[in-house]
This record gives structure tokens, sequence and C-alpha cells, in this order.
């Protein structure tokens, strides 16, 4: 390793008050950084069996050794006990937040125990403080905050600031951790986790170098990763369009979740597509740290004020695919105005749009179905597209206002599983659905990935390419194991899974090279297996079972590209993967 600053981790005591620094060479060195050095401290930070929201839950950030030297290496690894689904919690988000760890210098930070009363930590080099965040916590709006603290903190242009909402201080299960206003650690609950240590934000900055090993080979890499980064069709795409430009090619095929995947065609899908949301209310595009792409891309809302007609607010509303399926199609939402609306809501409150419009899909559903009624709802009339009440149950859930709606704020499964439904309620593994309908490579990912993501394995993605073809079970399995195994180098690197087509192994292995690692394409595969053979470890020791995980049986009555799901050749491609995964974990 060359950079020795990388291979330092910050250890802080939120009950204690206290902060100490550790070399832990021995885990950078073996397993590069990001997913898998965060992987080896959650199994030595977290006790087997411990609540969620048991002080000793660690929060654990972790980067890597491209971090600030190449191009869209810039995402940040957080992983924790997850009080969504009670085993494996991992978020990853873009922003500043990786290169203000890297240069604070450390390459990961544990945060470990909680307070007493609010607080944020402020982290400036080698300086820690714990300060008071009362005047800041139960402030209605997340963007307020972030204001607050630009004002407050020191560090502009090289700092990020993370914080939580009022849905991660009421511990709502699939809370959000907001960091530079439109990038978020979404999934699977981090923000709950802040809210039970009363952390209310982090902010941090630093200004340290980092070196290089060779300055001739690491700038020729360097423009030849960034020539690709600017001129590849499938980046002009992420810069032109965004993820938005998923909306249209899906609802096409008939892969677009719509009313609670009672269909995959959404007949108002142009209106919330990222064409026209291109056309008619893009505001600007933005990048995270070191990225030439400017995926972001924030909606300009504009709306007059109450009492003034003939003056307006703008409002900048980030957007990707992932809100317009789940806040759009999902709850049949063509209103695009309404639907930026929605969005805004919750951005404010702090929680993870996916998983907020599967819940409020499920409810509606549920409400069609008189499995509850206007009492559960607090006289709220759950329909299709209704996105004033959608605003009103979502702020009903931050507050758990009743019964209905506390369990409403423990996801989808907790709520089915209490008033019915359970065969409409669509996650899996505890992780509420992403938004592809597109096959059985596509749910095979959702359902044996690591996180329960789509992100995994990207089976959706393989489900594309083999429409019209007779899809096998072996197949669906090899390619999920092989891809989500390569996965987890990218994200040990902390790239951005955009970039997966550029940084290909010949091209890691020279990068790493450049910072002082000697791996090998061969020994970046087995080291990407171990990482996903820990992670499974780490979930089996939680209480996974693969065997207890129940399917939707929704996903097996709507047509998809490949037409009806074959549910044999599902559990068949399911039990492939697991006896890869048992033979390479020893279990």
């Amino acid at each position: 390793m060359l950079d020795k600053d990388l291979s330092k981790v910050l250890y802080i005591d939120l009950t204690k008050r206290k902060f100490w620094i550790e070399n832990r060479e021995d885990l950078f060195s073996k397993y590069i950084g990001g997913t898998g050095v965060a992987i080896n401290l959650l199994n030595e930070e977290c006790p087997k069996g411990i609540d969620p929201f048991h002080p000793d839950n660690p929060i654990i950030f972790a980067v890597g050794p491209l971090t600030g030297l190449f191009p869209l290496c810039s995402k940040t690894v957080a992983m924790f006990k997850s009080p969504l689904t009670g085993n494996l919690g991992e978020s990853h988000a873009g922003g500043r937040s990786a290169i203000s760890i890297r240069m604070a210098g450390y390459g990961a930070i544990v945060i470990k125990g909680s307070s007493d009363e609010p607080i944020y930590l402020s982290i400036h080099n080698n300086k820690v403080d714990f300060k008071l965040a009362s005047g800041i916590w139960g402030v209605r709006s997340s963007y307020t905050v972030g204001r607050i603290l630009r004002e407050r903190e020191k560090g502009e242009g090289i700092r990020t600031i993370m914080r939580i909402g009022k849905a991660g201080e009421k511990l709502v299960r699939y809370a959000s951790v907001i960091t530079e206003t439109y990038r978020h650690f979404g999934r699977l609950g981090l923000g709950a986790v802040f809210g039970s240590k009363k952390l209310k934000a982090i902010v941090i900055s630093g200004k340290k170098p980092i070196p290089i090993k060779d300055p001739i080979a690491y700038k020729k890499l360097y423009d030849e990763i960034f020539k690709e980064a600017v001129e590849s069709p499938i980046m002009k795409k992420y810069h032109e369009l965004g993820t938005a430009e998923n909306v249209l090619p899906l609802n096409k095929i008939g892969g677009l979740p719509t009313k609670n995947l009672n269909k995959a065609f959404f007949e108002g899908a142009e209106y919330i597509s990222g064409e026209y949301l291109a056309k008619n209310y893009l505001g600007r595009r933005i990048a995270c740290s070191h990225c030439p792409v400017a995926c972001i891309h924030l909606a300009a809302l504009r709306e007059p004020y109450e009492d003034e007609p003939y003056f307006f607010k703008t409002t900048m509303i980030s957007y990707d695919y992932e809100l317009i399926y789940s806040l759009g199609s999902m709850l049949g939402i063509a209103d695009t105005s309404n639907f930026l609306k929605l969005i805004d809501e919750v951005e404010i409150q702090g929680l993870d749009a996916i998983s907020t419009g599967v819940v409020l899909a499920w409810a509606t559903e549920a409400y069609e179905k008189g499995l509850i009624n206007k009492e559960h709802t607090l006289g709220l009339d759950f329909k299709w597209g209704n996105v004033d009440n959608y605003i009103e149950a979502i702020r009903n859930i931050v507050n758990q206002s009743n019964d209905f709606y506390e369990a409403l704020a423990k996801g989808v499964v907790y709520a089915s599983n209490k008033y019915g439904g359970k065969d409409f309620a669509l996650a899996f593994g505890g992780n509420e659905m992403p938004g592809y309908h597109t096959g059985p490579a596509g749910y095979l990912g959702f359902i044996t990935g690591a996180r329960h993501s789509h992100l995994d394995s990207a089976g959706y993605s393989y489900d594309q390419k083999n429409i019209g073809k007779k899809m096998e079970a072996k197949e669906i399995a090899e390619y999920c194991f092989n891809e989500e195994s390569w996965r987890q180098i990218l994200s040990s690197l902390v790239i951005c899974f955009f970039a997966r087509g550029i940084y290909k192994p010949k091209i890691v292995s020279e990068a790493l090279k450049i910072s002082g690692y000697n791996f090998s394409e061969e020994d970046l595969n087995k080291i990407g297996e171990e990482i996903l053979r820990k992670k499974y470890q780490f979930k089996i020791r939680e209480g996974f079972d693969i065997n207890k995980l129940y399917i939707p049986k929704r996903i097996f009555e709507t047509p998809s590209p490949h037409g009806l799901i074959n549910e044999e050749i599902l559990n068949e491609a399911i039990n492939l993967y697991m006896k890869k995964i048992s033979f390479e974990t020893h279990l």
C-alpha cells in the first residue's frame, strides 16, 4: 500500500464521546477498501443477534484506494445491521462523502454507542468534535438542516454533510441519510440507525494529499479513463437524461411495474419520462465529486405563492428512474408537477423513495380490497394517483399517527403480516422491490443478492439482453453469481456502478498498481467471491434463511417481457445460486 492514511480507521464512541485511530493495513491490503473492508469491520464490531437499534450496532463508512485519484470512484459504502431486514445493511452514496473521508486521512470510520441527547459529529482532519444538535432535532425539513450546517461548519467545497430527516429521528425503518442534498444512503434504514443513536448529522472535511506511485503512468491511465467516461454512448446517456432514460424502454417492453405490479405498462409513462422531464422541467445537472458525467438531474418546479399569484417559488427536485418508478408508475401518478411534489415530500422527511412508494402501493391495493378502511387511514381515501392523500399519508407514516401508520413505518412485510395481502406485498428478503419486472434473472437478483437490490447482480439487465430467448436456470444462476462477485470489487474500490463498463478487470488491475497494490485479474476475482461469502456469512449468522424467504405471488401473475415468470425455473435458479454460495462458504 502506498497511501498509509488509507489504512487508518477512525473509531468514534458516541456514549463516551471519545475517538481513536487504528492502523488496519491488515484489512486494506487484503480486502482493498469499501465493501471488502466494511464487511470485515461489521463482523468484528456487530455483536451476534443484536437489535439494530441497540447502541452496539455499528455504523461503518469505507472508501477505497482509487478515491480521489480516478474519475467515477466517487461512492462511499455504509454498513450496519438493517432495522428493515434484520440482517446485512449496506448502502452506497455519492456526492462528496468519499473524497471528504479520504482527504480527512481515513479509509474507514466506525461509529459505536449512542448519545443521551441529539448531537452531530464534526470531523476535520485529525479532530473530532461532538456538537449539540438539539436546535436542529425535530426541524421539519432535511433541506433546512443542511442549510444550517453549511453556515455553521467550515470546509466549503471539500466537505460532506450527512444528515437525517424526521423519519430517521422517528426510527422509520427505511429512513435514509441525505448527503449533499441530492445524494442518499437510501436503502435498508441507515437513517433510523442514526436516529437510534441520537446522531443527527456528520460533517467531514480534510486537505491531506493522496500519493501516487508513478505520475507518468497515472496521467496516461487517467486520461484513458476520462476520455471513455465523457465519450462513451452510455455515459452520454447518463449525462443527457440520467437513469430516467429507462422509463420509456422499460414501459415499451412491459417491464415497468405499475399500480403495485397489477400490470407492467403505464399509460402515463410519457409524462414522467426522462425525455419529458428534460424538455419541460430540467433546471440543472450536477455531479458527484471527481465525476465528469453529471448524471444527477434536478427538476425546477415553479409554483405560485398562495397569497401572491404573480410571484413564483422555484424548488429544485432531484429525480431518477427509481423515484419515477416508485413514486410515479407504482402509484399511478402521471401528473408531472404532482409527482415532483411527492418526491419533494419524501426528501423533506428523509425517507427511502423506493420503500416509500412500494409501501404506499401495497396500502392502496389493500384499501381497494377492503383489508383496511378509513378508520385505519385516518380518513384518507387511498386511490391511485391521489397525490395529496399520499403526501398526508407520508407525514402520518413518519409521525406514526396510529397503529396502521406505525405498521407502515416498519415496511411492507411487517404491514402485510399484520393486515393481510402478503401475496401483493412486493419485498424480497424484507427489502422493498426495485423497479424492474423484467424476468426471472431480475427476481433471482432481488431474492439472492446480499442486499436484495437490483444493483447486486444486475439480473434485470440479463433479462433485457435475452428477450425472445429461452432462459435456463443454470445460466441465470451463473450470471448472477459471477456478476455479484465482481461487483464486490467495484464497490470495494467504491466505483460508481454506472462506470462498470469502463472499469473492467484489466483497467482495475492497472489502476491498483498505480495506487500501490499488486493484484492480478485472477486475484481480484477470488477476492470478490470471498467478500460475497463474508456477506452471506453475516446474513446467515443474523438469521437469514433462503428456505424461509416468502416470494409474493404477484410476480408470477403479471406478464413480464418473458411472459409469465416460471416459478419452477426461478426456484431452480435460486437453488443453484445458493448451492454455489453454500459450496463457497463451506456451509
